[in-house]
């Protein structure tokens, strides 16, 4: 690792306001609120371009809305609301607030992209090497990041480069380099789970998102595009490591479903994320803010990942200059995905995880209460 340069400003090579460490959709969300609060902002992030990540890609009514309100409006497939099934029963739940959206990854992170260059932001591939702060800001040694395949390095040849920023925002996802420099990473606790998701090439069958239920997994399945499923499968398999080239991995204990993917065509590369949980000890750390996944994860379970990012976003770049003020924000914004998505975690992993869908299917009142508090 590069050691850091001295502290005093005369010799960092640059200055910001705000720099934003991680370029996806709650990166660039923070770079966007920042942005118009008349801060100069600058977005480092090690991948190059537009990004991919293993998501079920569903934004839910509260996620379309926040997104729509940053100014950007991507390409996608309505959603009419949630459906939990098994292999005998299912319970529907339409949106009482209106449709959401089946959004690609990558088409969500154009968009966002595209917004923010617009507004003046800065977004540069670099890596992150090391940070220190001191009472006034924080010098961050950024060194060139690797050149996606078939690209030149960068002119700089390779040289790092010091910018001191009075703020960071750290955007970097579930295994965050800044946690990890700020001490603020917390050993994770239970049992580790890990996602899996692929596109298929198949018309969309419904208009909901679907989430298939098999004894140790469930399934995700959104339409993205009048052509376009994509389907995410949550495990406590690890696949993230070598990614299995078979788009079919772990759709073997899903019957219906397997069997409607199982002659699609298959579009791109299969995607894994994890371990999902993730903790921090705080959110802040003098001039650091974790946001996003970077600030702790439970589960996708609840599909909630982007609507909690991009309220936490809008909530750090409010308190900027109030570490405790955020600290309750963050704690009001993701109260509701904790409690929820712990509570069905824990069900999920007990022997009666088997009486979840039966349940919905029973008590349809509150299966709709409970959509309704994540789709807000």
């Amino acid at each position: 690792m590069t050691p850091p340069r001295s502290t005093d400003r005369r010799t960092t090579d640059r200055d910001v306001d705000v720099l934003v460490v991680g370029g996806g959709p709650v990166g660039l969300a923070a770079a966007l609120h920042a942005r118009r609060a008349g801060h100069d902002v600058l977005v480092v992030d090690r991948r190059a371009g537009v990004i991919d990540k293993a998501c079920g890609e569903g934004l839910l009514p509260g996620a379309l809305a926040a997104v729509l309100a940053l100014g950007v409006d991507p390409p996608g497939h309505p959603l009419a609301g949630i459906s939990y099934r098994d292999a005998t029963r299912h319970a529907d739940h339409p949106f009482a607030a209106g449709p959401g959206r089946g959004v690609r990854r990558t088409a969500l992170h154009a968009a966002l992209r595209e917004r923010a260059l617009a507004e003046g932001v800065t977004i540069e591939h670099a890596t992150l090497r090391t940070l220190r702060q001191d009472a006034r800001g924080v010098d961050v040694v950024l060194g060139a990041a690797r050149a996606p395949a078939g690209e030149a390095p960068g002119p700089d040849g390779g040289a790092d480069e010091v910018v001191r920023a009075a703020r960071v925002l750290g955007c970097d996802g579930l295994h965050s380099t800044v946690r990890r420099l700020t001490g603020l990473d917390a050993p994770p606790h239970g049992r580790a789970r890990f996602g899996l998701r692929t596109h298929y090439r198949l018309a969309p069958w419904s208009d909901l998102v679907e989430v298939h239920w098999a004894p140790d997994a469930e399934a995700y399945v959104t339409p993205v595009a009048p052509d376009v499923v994509g389907v995410a499968v949550l495990t406590h398999r690890d696949g993230t490591r070598g990614t299995p080239q078979d788009a079919h991995h772990g759709l073997d204990a899903f019957g219906e479903l397997a069997d409607r993917v199982r002659d699609a065509p298959v579009l791109g590369r299969v995607r894994g994320a994890g371990p999902l949980r993730q903790r921090a000890r705080r959110r802040t750390a003098g001039h650091v803010r974790l946001v996003g996944d970077a600030s702790g994860y439970v589960d996708a379970l609840t599909g909630e990942g982007v609507r909690v990012g991009l309220a936490q976003a809008e909530a750090a770049v409010r308190h900027l200059d109030d570490p405790a003020g955020y600290e309750r924000a963050w704690s009001r914004a993701t109260r509701d995905y904790r409690v929820l998505t712990s509570g069905l975690l824990a069900w999920a992993g007990s022997p009666a995880r088997r009486a979840i869908v039966p349940a919905a299917s029973a008590a349809p009142w509150l299966y709709g209460a409970v959509v309704e508090r994540l789709a807000r």
